[in-house]
């Protein structure tokens, strides 16, 4: 018995081992973030009208308007990795994070470092459009309890589901390739967070029928404004996102 204990601890050693977290620079080198950010800059250049869209942003008494547009679309991408960042920020501070197993360490080390990415990148690449990104957020995260596994565990699949859901959404609404280039690089990563937070809750449910619809084979997608609905639960006054200006469909 004792030696089967033993085998097993090695071979938990030797899986911990090699997920080493991922460095920023090699992240965005892989993930060729560096190109993409060189596409939109081209692409702002030729774009007069990328100044005007969020003329309005923040204008609005309690809300943040995240504009329209492409543009727009970014935005509310940029509102949501702001959101993921400073959940994985604060996870990373608290009870659950210095009680957990080395290997959810690990892993939840690794998705704070790749949002904190997500977050700058995206704040970069609306800047290099010739457009002005929403304010820094306040987050609201009363309702997690982050002593707790199950409540810190079940808060980040359900943000990294929506996130995944929020691009496959968004996808179909961007008209430009560079736009749409950025997004699909995003949500990838995004997908392979809510497959390991879900595995981590439960063994095999990475895509489970919730998220992929078992007839088609393919991701489930959420509209910006089904998003926005689960999003502003999670941020404060002053800080709840207005999607009312994106397209709808």
């Amino acid at each position: 018995m004792s030696h089967i204990s033993h085998k097993s601890s090695e071979a938990e050693n030797a899986q911990e081992e090699v997920m080493v977290p991922l460095q920023r620079r090699a992240f965005l080198r892989y993930s060729g973030a560096g190109v993409a950010l060189s596409g939109l800059v081209l692409a702002g250049c030729t774009d007069d009208r990328l100044n005007d869209i969020f003329k309005q942003v923040d204008r609005n008494s309690g809300v943040v308007n995240v504009g329209s547009g492409d543009v727009g679309i970014l935005n509310y991408a940029y509102a949501l990795e702001q959101l993921e960042a400073a959940f994985y920020a604060k996870v990373t501070q608290e009870q659950f994070y210095l009680n957990a197993t080395r290997a959810e360490r690990i892993i939840l080390k690794d998705l704070a470092d790749h949002e904190k990415i997500h977050s700058d990148f995206l704040y970069a690449a609306i800047k290099a459009a010739g457009a002005i990104p929403i304010k820094k957020l306040t987050p609201d995260f009363s309702s997690v309890n982050f002593a707790s596994r199950a409540s810190v565990l079940g808060t980040a699949k359900a943000f990294e589901d929506l996130g995944v859901a929020a691009y496959n959404g968004a996808g179909k609404l961007i008209s430009n390739p560079a736009y749409l280039t950025i997004a699909g690089k995003i949500v990838s990563v995004e997908a392979r967070h809510a497959a390991l937070i879900r595995d981590l809750l439960q063994n095999g449910t990475f895509v489970g029928p919730d998220v992929v619809d078992p007839t088609t084979g393919l991701e489930k997608s959420k509209s910006p404004a089904e998003v926005a609905a689960i999003a502003n639960t999670f941020l404060a006054q002053g800080s709840k996102i207005d999607v009312s200006s994106l397209p709808r469909d």
